[in-house]
């Protein structure tokens, strides 16, 4: 029996850890199984066009939100072209109401339902033995005309699931990132959420996943997403895990899904050990209005989340992503604007602004009548509007989400924000609102942005709205620049020492002299050897500030007008500063 497995990604890095499961746990005496990914931009012809050649007489689709409409297209293509082959769909997109989706779709004949390991196994043995398919839990499929659904099913024991990953599937996988998990099902009951749907947590052997980890480790992976729902939801699961990885000598980064709240002090002390880089969290606040944590029956303690969070963000080691989710039940722009300014309040390094999807099986879909909900028909079912948002703000927090990428999300605008924030009076979310209506004034949404544009438009918004603070904001912006894009974008606007090569820079004979003075540069690069003119200017610069930026980042009430010289250092892709002292610069000449 010739089997494929395939899925439509959202995005090339992206990589199926579910194909990778099920191929490996049905892999049996008589089954030739391949893994075939595309993505959502593939043509779905040169897709059929593959698929074809593997002659498959079994081919299983994943569906999920972002695929789900191009997935049935390409089901009922591969129908035309290959009338006998059997087609079986799964995942959390057909996992729930399959009957609408077999009687309108004669292109397919089974559907999985839940977590799909044991059913796809039992289905396939099933059709090569040329037994009826009656009866299986976990399968729904048409029978004498009538759609039968059974329920959808877990794996109990994670451990009989059999390592995903190869030695053979690393050069291919080498670009991507890669997913693994070490638990299913969630404590929590969040309504927006299907793992809600699952009662209770399973997780694997800690034996198990470590010996999993380090084959990662060995292969230099360069970054592994645990799909866990809530990864700290047992510290004496997750907490060997973390301790484990911290120890390990690599560069493969970790990333988590946790819950700030339920981890402890003797946690967070241990994480400001940890190696700079090896832990990335993603924390889902989604709201701090109790209101609406109460309907969708999630808790959070904010003391302890603003704590945690706190604490780990000035260790400085472990990059921090948040969540909100706009159009939760009971929360208006009023409620959302505080939600935004108390989490924006804890400075992650990520702050996502997502919208809320009706996806089926959840308990707020089920649910969406009593809050008015209205929103797309087809995935991802995304709210457009609701009783307490009508679509003019959540189009409003579209733009706005948008504009919040670029600007604050891109790092790029990393050290001048807080400075327009304050100017600005009002507060970080209506700041960023202010922005974004002057994003959609200049139809800004609409097009492609390159980073040289980012720093124009910034400029010009400061132009618009503070006039007297431009020249201010110019250096601001300069010092951005040269931290965020380690030195490659220079916009041509902006007051730089020379602005381009015909231009003189009127420090340019300071900088000769600082550079010939080997003792003076040691004092601020220890190893530095002069080895020649064009390795200086692609390691380092020096800018003359008209605004004394460094000590307001380190404190300063406000920016003072004092010229101050700044050494900047592209090394190993982090950019660092240092200021020149007056001595060893103005009084070189």
């Amino acid at each position: 029996m010739n089997i494929a497995l395939a899925t439509l990604n959202a995005k090339y890095i992206h990589s199926s850890l579910a194909l990778r499961y099920l191929a490996s746990f049905c892999q049996a005496p008589g089954r030739n199984i391949v893994v075939r990914e595309y993505t959502v931009n593939n043509g779905l012809l040169a897709i059929v066009s593959d698929l074809f050649s593997y002659q498959a007489d079994v081919i299983g689709l994943a569906c999920y939100i972002w695929n789900i409409e191009a997935t049935l297209q390409l089901a009922d293509l591969i129908k035309k072209v290959q009338p006998k082959t059997i087609i079986v769909l799964g995942g959390p997109e057909v996992s729930y109401q399959p009957e609408e989706l077999l009687r309108k779709y004669t292109a397919i004949d089974y559907i999985v339902l839940g977590e799909g390991e044991e059913t796809l196994d039992t289905l396939l043995a099933t059709l090569r033995a040329g037994q009826r398919t009656g009866n299986l839990p976990g399968l729904a499929y048409r029978q004498a005309g009538t759609v039968i659904a059974g329920k959808p099913q877990i794996v109990a024991r994670l451990d009989d699931i059999p390592f995903p990953y190869m030695h053979a599937d690393m050069e291919d996988l080498k670009d991507k990132i890669l997913y693994y998990e070490s638990s299913r099902g969630c404590p929590f009951g969040c309504q927006y959420c299907l793992s809600s749907i699952t009662a209770g947590v399973r997780y694997v052997s800690l034996e198990k996943v470590l010996r999993d980890l380090r084959f990662f480790i060995e292969h230099n992976v360069k970054q592994v997403k645990f799909v866990d729902r809530t990864f700290n939801a047992r510290k004496e699961h997750y907490f060997p895990i973390l301790q484990f990885l911290a120890r390990q000598t690599c560069r493969t980064n970790f990333h988590f899904e946790i819950a700030a709240d339920i981890w402890d002090q003797e946690v967070v002390e241990f994480l400001e050990q940890v190696p700079a880089g090896r832990f990335q969290f993603e924390i889902g606040i989604q709201s701090t209005n109790e209101q609406t944590l109460a309907a969708i029956k999630r808790h959070n303690n904010w003391t302890k989340i603003v704590n945690y969070v706190g604490q780990i963000r000035r260790y400085g080691n472990i990059h921090l992503h948040l969540d909100l989710i706009v159009g939760l039940p009971y929360e208006n722009s009023t409620a959302f604007a505080q939600s935004f300014n108390d989490v924006y309040g804890l400075q992650p390094d990520m702050l996502q602004i997502g919208f809320l999807k009706l996806l089926k099986g959840s308990g707020i879909r089920q649910n969406a009548a009593s809050h008015g909900y209205i929103a797309m028909a087809t995935a991802p079912y995304e709210v457009l509007a609701n009783n307490y948002m009508d679509y003019t703000v959540i189009r409003h927090l579209k733009i706005l989400e948008e504009v919040f990428e670029q600007i604050y999300n891109s790092g790029r605008f990393r050290y001048s924000l807080p400075w327009l924030i304050q100017l600005s009076g009002g507060g970080a979310f209506a700041f960023y609102s202010q922005v974004a209506g002057y994003w959609e004034r200049h139809g800004y949404q609409l097009v492609a942005h390159s980073a040289k544009n980012l720093y124009r438009y910034m400029a010009e918004f400061c132009t618009e709205f503070y006039p007297s603070a431009r020249q201010t904001y110019d250096e601001l912006l300069k010092f951005d620049a040269l931290m965020s894009e380690h030195g490659t974008v220079r916009p041509e606007f902006l007051p730089w020492n020379q602005v381009n090569q015909a231009a003189n820079d009127k420090w340019a004979d300071y900088k000769t002299a600082f550079w010939r003075n080997s003792d003076c540069v040691r004092r601020y690069l220890p190893d530095f050897t002069f080895t020649s003119w064009r390795d200086i200017k692609r390691t380092y610069h020096i800018e003359v500030f008209r605004v004394d930026i460094p000590a307001y980042l380190q404190g300063a009430e406000k920016l003072d007008k004092r010229e101050v010289a700044v050494l900047f250092s592209y090394q190993n892709l982090k950019t660092s500063y240092q200021v020149i002292n007056y001595d060893d610069f103005w009084n070189q000449i």
